[in-house]
C-alpha cells in the first residue's frame, strides 16, 4: 500500500462523536470524523480472504473478550450483512518501508481495515479495538471515521531484565501483549546477568544447572545491605523460548535477545570459572551492582561465546543481537598476564581498547551469521565496532556521537526511559532504584537530539523503555512500573505526541484505566496522586498542589489525615513555619489517591535566591537549585525528586538571604550508595559574606566526617553577620578500580541546605 500523504481534515465538532470522546493511544497520524455510527451486533461477520490468519482470529477473540459477541469469520457475505473487512491492498507489494501503515474506515454498514502487510492489518485492528468498549450489549455503536496511519520510528521497544528477578514464560507472553496493545514492535529481552543466567544452552548445561540459581538475594534497598538466604532462580528452556518467539512473531514483535559481555557475567563464570582471568571459584551474585570478575578475552572465551551465540541466533531470528558491553570493570584485565600480552601483541593503548577488541571479535562472528550487534553506549569507548548499533542509556551523548559516525542508534536515556525510576511522589511509591520519571516526563521525550542534522537524525532508529528489576520481584510489580508509562512512550514513538497538549493525552490515558481493570493489570494510579511544586514566597515557600482535577484536592496543615470535610485546595499554600501538610485527591467524597505527606523544616535560607555554578544532571534535577532551599528534606532511601544529582561535577551553590542576618549554623545532607555510583564529596567548604563577594571560609567538612554522620551534617561556627552563604562540595571524581562503575564519573547527591 502506498502511503497516502493526503491532508485529512480533523472535524472536532462532527455530529455524534467528537475527538475528545475517542481515547486512542497512540493517537493516529490522521483522523477524519464523520456523522453516524456502525452498530456491532451478534450477526456482524469478519470478512477476509484468509479465514485462518492470525489477525482474523485475534480480532474475533478480542471482540468476544470485550463484548461477549462471537463473530464468524467468512470469505464472502451478502452486501446487506454488516461486516468487518480485513483487506490487503497490494498496490505495491515491495514497499516494505510501509509494512506498518494501515487505513481504518468505519462506515454505517461496514468497517474496513486495509493494509499492504499483515502488520498494518494488525495495527489497524488494535486501533479498532480501542473504539470498541468493554461492555456486553446486543448493539454496540462505533463512530464513523477514517484513519490513515503510520509510525514515525522503526524501533518502538520495551526492555525487561529477567536476570535480577526471573519471571515465568506466561508472564513474558503477557508482557508481549502489552507491547502489542500499543503498537510497539520490539521486545529487548535481557537474559543474562551477574545474578542469573536465564537461557538454556545445550552445549553448556552448567549455565542453567549452576548459573541460573543463587543462594540468597538482597532485601530492601541496596544501602541497607540486607539479604535473605533463599535458593532463587529459574531459566527458560529452548522449547519455551521457541514458543515465546512464535507468540511474539504472530503479534509482529521482534525479540532482541541480550547476552551480556564482557562484564555482568558472574553467573556464567560461576558455571565455567576457566573463562575468567583468575580461575575462580565464583558464585552467582546475591547483591546488585557491578563486579570485577568478567570474561577474560582468551580463545577459550571466544569459543564459548561463539557457541552460545550460535544457539541464541538459532532461537531468535532478529536482525540485531544485543551483546551488552556496559559497566565492565578493567581491574582483572589490568592484573592479568594474558590480557596485558594481548594489549601488546595487538598494539592496543589500554584496557578500553582491549574491550573494543573484544566487541569487534564478537561482531565479526555475529556478522558472519548474517546478523548485527547492538550494545550499550560503553561500546563506543576504545573505538566502535564497524557495523555496530548503539543503545544510548547514559544520557543522549553516546547516541549523538554514534549517529554522527553514521551508526544506527536506539535512544534509551535514564532521564526519560528508565521505568525502574519512581513515577509518583517517591514518598508514596514502592521502593525503586531512584530518580523521578512520571508519565508527563515520558510524554515530553524527543528521541531525536537537537544536536543532530537532518541527515544524522536518520540514524536514530527509535527508542525503548528499560525495566531493570533489582526492586521488582513479581509480575504485578513489573506491570505497576510499566503501565501506564509505556502508553506515553508509545505515542512518542508513533510520532504523534505533543507535550504542549499533555492534558489531552492525560484525559485519553485515564479512559484506558478501565481497560486495564478489565484485563486485570496491576497499573499505577500515580496520575490521581497529589503531586507538588514549591515556589519562593516571602518568609517561606508557596506549596502548590496538583492532580488530574485540582479542585478535587483536600488537605490539612496539622498533620491529620485529609477527609471529605477537609480544606479544599484553591491556591498555593503559604508555608512560613515548620509544619506537616497532608493532601489527597477526592471524587464523590472518597479518597482516590494515596495521601501526600510533606514535612516542612523552615530555616533562614528557605525560599531564598540560590545560584548554581554547575547545573545538576537531568535525571536528578527537576527542581533545579531551588531544591536545596525549598524546606523539604529528602529520604535517604529514595533518591527521588528531593535530591539534586551531579554527575562528575562539583556542587557550587551561593544562597542570597536577601538581607544581612546573624547566622551560626548550616545543615547539609549528602548521600553515599556505591552500587549506584553515588559517593560522598571529597570535602565540603562553607563560605560566608556580609556584603558583596568578600567571602570568608568558616568550615571544612571531610569525607570522613560525612561517613561518621551518615551524610547528615550540622556545622556550627561563631555567629556571623551574613547575607550570602556559599557551599562547595567537591565531587569524588573518577570511580576507582574495584568499585561499581570503575573508570566512570562519580555521582554527587545533595539535599537541603538549612541556615540558622
Amino acid at each position: 500500500m502506498k502511503r497516502k500523504y493526503i491532508l485529512i481534515a480533523i472535524f472536532l465538532t462532527a455530529i455524534g462523536f467528537g475527538q475528545s470522546n475517542l481515547s486512542l493511544i497512540p493517537m493516529p497520524q490522521n483522523i477524519s470524523y464523520q456523522s453516524g455510527s456502525f452498530v456491532l451486533h451478534s450477526k456482524t461477520v469478519i470478512q477476509t480472504n484468509d479465514v485462518t490468519s492470525f489477525e482474523a482470529l485475534f480480532l474475533k477473540e478480542s471482540i468476544k473478550s470485550q463484548t461477549g459477541l462471537d463473530l464468524k469469520i467468512v470469505k464472502r457475505v451478502p452486501k446487506s450483512v454488516a461486516t468487518i473487512n480485513l483487506v490487503f491492498d497490494v498496490e505495491d507489494p515491495n514497499a516494505s518501508d510501509f509494512k506498518e501503515d494501515y487505513i481504518l474506515e468505519v462506515a454505517a454498514k461496514s468497517i474496513t481495515v486495509k493494509a499492504a502487510y499483515n502488520q498494518g492489518i494488525f495495527y489497524g485492528i488494535q486501533t479498532l479495538l480501542q473504539l470498541i468498549p468493554f461492555e456486553h450489549n446486543s448493539d454496540i455503536k462505533i463512530p464513523c471515521l477514517e484513519i490513515v496511519d503510520h509510525p514515525k520510528f522503526k524501533w518502538r521497544g520495551m526492555h525487561l531484565d529477567v536476570g535480577r528477578h526471573f519471571f515465568p514464560a506466561e508472564f513474558i507472553k503477557k508482557y508481549i501483549d502489552y507491547i502489542a496493545m500499543y503498537k510497539m514492535n520490539t521486545f529487548h529481552w535481557h537474559l543474562t546477568e551477574d545474578q542469573g543466567w536465564r537461557i538454556e544452552i545445550k552445549k553448556y548445561p552448567k549455565l542453567t544447572q549452576f548459573g541460573a540459581w543463587r543462594e540468597g538475594s538482597m532485601v530492601g534497598h541496596y544501602n541497607e545491605q540486607k539479604f535473605d538466604s533463599l535458593h532463587y532462580g529459574g531459566f527458560y528452556t529452548q522449547d519455551e523460548i521457541k514458543e515465546i518467539v512464535a507468540y511474539a512473531t504472530a503479534r509482529h514483535i521482534t525479540i532482541v535477545p541480550e547476552i551480556e559481555m564482557p562484564g555482568h557475567s558472574l553467573a556464567a563464570l560461576a558455571a565455567y570459572p576457566e573463562l575468567s582471568c583468575t580461575g575462580g571459584p565464583f558464585e552467582v551474585a546475591k547483591k546488585w551492582g557491578v563486579f570485577d570478575d568478567v570474561y577474560c578475552p582468551k580463545e577459550e572465551t571466544f569459543t564459548f561465546l561463539e557457541n552460545v551465540l550460535t544457539e541464541v541466533m538459532a532461537l531468535f531470528p532478529s536482525e540485531y543481537i544485543h551483546i551488552g558491553g556496559d559497566e565492565c570493570p578493567k581491574t582483572r584485565w589490568k592484573n592479568c598476564t594474558h590480557c596485558q600480552k594481548i594489549i601488546v601483541e595487538k598494539g592496543l593503548k589500554d584496557e578500553h581498547e582491549l574491550q573494543s577488541y573484544f566487541i569487534q571479535r564478537i561482531e565479526k562472528f555475529v556478522n558472519s551469521k548474517g546478523r548485527k550487534i547492538i550494545g550499550w553506549d560503553e561500546i563506543l569507548e576504545g573505538g566502535l565496532a564497524p557495523n555496530a548499533a548503539v543503545m544510548s542509556w547514559r544520557g543522549t551523548e553516546g547516541g549523538i556521537s554514534a549517529a554522527k559516525e553514521k551508526h544506527f542508534v536506539v535512544m534509551t536515556p535514564g532521564s526519560h526511559c528508565y521505568f525502574d525510576h519512581y513515577q509518583g511522589e517517591p514518598k508514596n511509591e514502592p521502593i525503586a532504584i531512584g530518580g523521578y520519571t512520571n508519565v508527563e516526563k515520558v510524554y515530553a521525550f524527543n528521541p531525536i537530539p537537537k544536536e543532530l542534522t537532518p541527515e544524522e537524525a536518520t540514524y536514530i532508529l527509535g527508542a525503548q523503555a528499560n525495566v531493570w528489576t533489582e526492586y521488582m520481584n513479581t509480575p504485578e510489580h513489573v506491570e505497576y512500573m510499566i503501565i501506564p508509562r509505556m502508553a506515553a512512550l508509545s505515542e512518542v514513538l508513533w510520532g504523534t505526541s505533543d507535550s504542549s497538549k499533555y492534558k489531552n493525552f492525560e484525559q485519553r490515558l485515564i479512559q484506558h484505566f478501565s481497560v486495564y481493570d478489565h484485563k486485570g493489570i496491576n497499573y499505577s494510579k500515580a496520575l490521581f496522586e497529589v503531586t507538588s511544586k514549591v515556589h519562593p514566597a516571602e518568609n517561606g515557600v508557596a506549596f502548590e498542589l496538583q492532580s488530574v482535577h485540582p479542585k478535587g484536592i483536600k488537605y490539612t496543615t496539622d498533620g491529620s489525615e485529609p477527609s471529605a470535610s477537609s480544606l479544599v485546595y484553591e491556591k498555593p499554600i503559604l508555608v512560613t513555619a515548620n509544619q506537616t501538610i497532608k493532601a489527597a485527591y477526592f471524587e464523590n467524597n472518597k479518597a482516590k489517591s494515596a495521601t501526600l505527606q510533606q514535612l516542612f523544616a523552615i530555616s533562614k535560607s528557605t525560599g531564598k535566591t540560590i545560584e548554581l555554578l554547575h547545573q545538576p544532571h537531568e535525571n536528578y534535577g527537576i527542581g533545579g537549585g531551588f531544591t536545596l532551599v525549598d524546606g523539604m528534606k529528602g529520604n535517604t532511601s529514595k533518591f527521588g525528586r528531593d535530591w539534586l544529582g551531579f554527575w562528575g561535577k562539583d556542587l557550587h551553590a551561593t544562597i542570597d538571604l536577601g538581607t544581612v542576618l546573624t547566622v551560626s549554623k548550616v545543615e547539609i545532607s549528602t548521600l553515599t550508595a556505591p552500587a549506584s555510583w553515588i559517593y560522598y564529596p571529597k570535602n565540603i567548604t562553607i563560605w560566608v559574606a556580609e556584603e558583596g563577594e568578600n567571602f570568608e571560609q568558616v568550615a571544612v567538612i571531610s569525607a570522613e566526617e560525612m561517613e561518621q554522620n551518615n551524610g547528615k551534617l550540622v556545622v556550627n561556627f561563631d555567629k556571623q553577620r551574613v547575607q550570602k552563604i556559599r557551599v562547595i562540595a567537591q565531587n569524588n571524581g573518577i570511580i576507582p578500580d574495584g568499585k561499581p562503575g570503575a573508570g566512570s564519573n562519580s555521582w554527587l547527591f545533595i539535599d537541603e541546605i538549612s541556615v540558622e
